[in-house]
């Protein structure tokens, strides 16, 4: 099954290939012929998604799915939540993100944390959803240097490493959009 996943995120894109496996064809925007930045003009995670994904269907016709994540911190009222991408502002800088967080972050005892993701699927004109959540805490520096965005500061639950100090197939197994992607491949499998 070929299926475009509305990202721009080269990391994003090699995650989820590795999790959905070899009975899909995942599709880049590029490879659709979509150059333009997907709209994200909503205040929750679902508008986001389904938000992209209907901008791809509606535009070039084609099954796709788009994903929108959020890294909630208990201690900033679940900010920087929906503008986790862009919280340190325009234009989007992970570094510039992880060093307004942890700036953010000076001096609260409470550390807990959770990523959460929503995958918008839409299939031959219908809409699915599909989500996913990983808890665990913000440390107070960054270690390791793999995966992207708040990795290097998140350390799940149960776990003596980052996400950034995990494989991608450890990674995979616990993180939120693993979760919501095993979620959209059982229903792929299931509808095929």
């Amino acid at each position: 099954m070929k299926i475009c996943f509305a990202t721009n995120n080269p990391k994003k894109i090699e995650e989820v290939k590795a999790a959905l496996g070899e009975e899909f064809t995942i599709v880049s925007l590029e490879e659709i012929g979509c150059r333009e930045e997907l709209p994200e003009t909503g205040d929750t995670l679902d508008f986001n998604a389904f938000q992209k994904a209907r901008h791809v269907f509606d535009n070039y016709g084609v099954s796709c799915f788009a994903d929108d994540t959020g890294l909630e911190v208990a201690a900033l009222d679940g900010a920087p939540g929906v503008y986790s991408g862009r919280y340190a502002g325009e234009p989007r800088s992970d570094e510039r993100n992880v060093e307004l967080l942890l700036n953010n972050m000076q001096g609260k005892t409470d550390r807990k944390a959770q990523f959460r993701t929503v995958i918008a699927l839409i299939l031959d004109g219908e809409e699915y959803s599909f989500g996913g959540a990983a808890k665990g805490e913000i440390i107070q520096e960054r270690i390791g240097d793999g995966g992207f965005g708040y990795d290097p500061i998140f350390r799940p639950e149960d776990h003596k490493e980052t996400f950034a100090e995990l494989s991608m197939e450890q990674k995979n197994a616990i993180s939120h959009r693993g979760k919501a992607v095993r979620k959209l491949t059982h229903f792929l499998n299931s509808y095929r």
